[in-house]
């Protein structure tokens, strides 16, 4: 009962921070998937009561949008272009046989140890500095096979025991 004390403690004051419009339902699920790395059913349903929609339409808009999900992920998300674009600019496989082997998941999986989730995604408006690919809500670019090797050390070097980020 104290997590759910916890979480509606947590919806209100998204509530009073971003209002109680229709508007306000895409900040508040982005604030609590980016919290809770997903938006769960509890989550959906007191979001719903606090803004007086239909939970399906709060249900709706989280399974619409690629970037909310309603499974947990890892605390970091990796998607990975997959466009033409970004193909086109370099050979994709050693990219991605460095995440498979840094990561040992495959596309649409998490780590043991929760810490990343691999996902595609079809275009981060990068085209011209492919390949490419976002870690949570950074942009990285131009990637090499090396390059990703090193951005997965530095996300890892950044993750305390527990899977939440050291504060620098």
């Amino acid at each position: 009962m104290a997590g759910q004390t916890s979480l509606s403690n947590e919806i209100e004051a998204l509530v009073r921070k971003h209002g109680v419009s229709r508007e306000a339902l895409m900040p508040i699920l982005q604030d609590v998937n980016r919290a809770h790395n997903s938006v769960s059913e509890e989550a959906m349903l007191l979001i719903a009561r606090a803004l007086d929609i239909p939970r399906s339409e709060v249900y709706g808009v989280v399974t619409f949008y690629s970037f909310l999900s309603v499974k947990p992920r890892g605390r970091y998300v990796i998607r990975m272009c997959r466009t033409i674009s970004c193909d086109m600019k370099s050979d994709f496989r050693p990219m991605i046989a460095a995440l498979h082997d840094e990561l040992g998941v495959g596309f649409g999986e998490t780590t043991a140890d929760g810490l990343f989730t691999l996902e595609h995604t079809n275009c981060m408006g990068m085209c011209d500095q492919g390949p490419a690919m976002l870690v949570n809500e950074d942009v990285h670019i131009r990637l090499t096979e090396e390059s990703v090797r090193k951005i997965l050390r530095d996300y890892r070097s950044k993750a305390t025991p527990d899977g939440l980020t050291k504060i620098a």
